[in-house]
């Protein structure tokens, strides 16, 4: 998302769709760029709100590729084998984003459950486009803010499945790592023209 979009600000534009709080949103202003936005929620220790921002403000490979790296922290260094082949399936659609990969990412997320990071993380690659029908079938896209919120719901699910008391800080890891990938790819810098 560009800096402004008509007459409101990104950080609006990205608010107004990634469901926040009322208490995140009476933290935005009208010239408070998404950065400063995200750095003030975290603050404010509204984690989620954040997670879930980042998640609608990032390209959907780059948010997906955010929640994959969250999902693998939180499942160890030796995953179960259904969480290993969902981490695996993600990872192959992230480098050759395919139908076949992203499908084979939504069944392995499945077999991993939806309610774990490497499943919920699965899931938001099959949302990310194409069509929810089988294959053949007439095709039937997904709603366009489906794969963010599967991306938010890995990244918390990933702070938060495991040493709960340690939420607090693996969220401002995972944030800053959000951060860093819209750093990366110069999401909030001006377009030059």
């Amino acid at each position: 998302m560009g800096e402004t979009t008509g007459t409101k600000s990104a950080a609006e534009t990205i608010a107004g769709v990634a469901e926040l709080s009322d208490e995140a949103l009476a933290l935005l202003q009208p010239d408070l760029n998404p950065r400063s936005f995200v750095e003030r929620m975290t603050e404010g220790k509204l984690y989620r709100d954040a997670v879930q921002f980042l998640a609608h403000a990032l390209p959907k490979r780059e948010a997906v590729w955010w929640a994959w790296v969250a999902a693998r922290r939180a499942s160890g260094a030796s995953p179960p084998p259904k969480i290993a082949a969902a981490l695996t399936a993600v990872e192959n659609w992230i480098s050759q984003p395919s139908d076949e990969n992203r499908r084979t990412a939504r069944a392995l997320g499945e077999k991993a459950e939806f309610r774990t990071p490497a499943g919920c993380v699965g899931l938001a690659v099959f949302l990310s486009g194409g069509s929810l029908a089988a294959p053949g079938a007439p095709e039937v896209p997904p709603g366009e803010y489906l794969s963010a919120k599967m991306v938010a719901g890995a990244v918390v699910v990933s702070a938060l499945a495991t040493e709960p008391e340690k939420g607090p800080e693996k969220f401002q890891n995972f944030i800053s790592q959000g951060l860093e990938v819209a750093r990366r790819i110069k999401l909030w810098e001006p377009k030059q023209g």
